[in-house]
């Protein structure tokens, strides 16, 4: 059985939580970096990318989260999880791990009351994914070893780079547990 973590600081935890324990995975809460080095896989939840960074800081994960995922640690981001996991963001100044070559622009899709869901077609999967986007960000630019898995327009939406994989939505809220199996074969 794998254990993955999930960056219990802010956000939405519970519901990864949920689907992991669901698919048969050992979910853990990762507050410590005693905790992160314990576990097989992370999951960095939604929720508020400047006040995760802030905590990540703060709790003293920061670096040793860079040296996890340096070290092949699988990482999956959602929404705000995939802005702190990103090498960039168009503005503002916050803490980000830096670990995926992307530039991205938050809440791009506009406010909260412009969240939205939409029916994605995502590479390697047969049939479309009905996604979540509440107050969600896209990807500006992707890096050259960056593969982008699903787009709405011109922006992508879904990325993966090595053992990282990032979406602008959440799909711990679908029930469709596709994306969090993504996840667990890179273990």
């Amino acid at each position: 059985m794998s254990r993955v973590g999930v960056l219990a600081l802010q956000g939405d935890v519970r519901e990864h939580v949920f689907a992991l324990g669901a698919l048969g995975a050992e979910p853990a809460l990762v507050k410590t970096p005693e905790t992160l080095a314990g576990v097989d896989a992370l999951i960095i939840p939604g929720g508020e990318s400047t006040t995760i960074g802030k905590l990540a800081t703060r709790f003293g994960l920061l670096d040793p989260l860079r040296d996890a995922i340096s070290d092949g640690l699988p990482v999956y981001g959602t929404c705000a999880g995939m802005i702190f996991l990103a090498g960039a963001v168009t503005e503002g100044d916050q803490p980000l791990v830096g670990a995926l070559d992307v530039v991205v622009r938050r809440n791009a899709f506009g406010r909260q009351n412009e969240s939205f869901e939409a029916d994605l077609d995502i590479a390697g999967l047969t049939e479309p994914f009905h996604a979540v986007f509440i107050r969600a960000p896209w990807i500006e630019k992707v890096g050259s070893d960056v593969e982008v898995l699903a787009a709405i327009g011109d922006h992508a939406v879904m990325v993966r780079q090595d053992r990282l994989l990032a979406t602008s939505f959440h799909p711990e809220l679908t029930g469709d547990d596709r994306i969090h199996r993504m996840l667990l074969e890179m273990i």
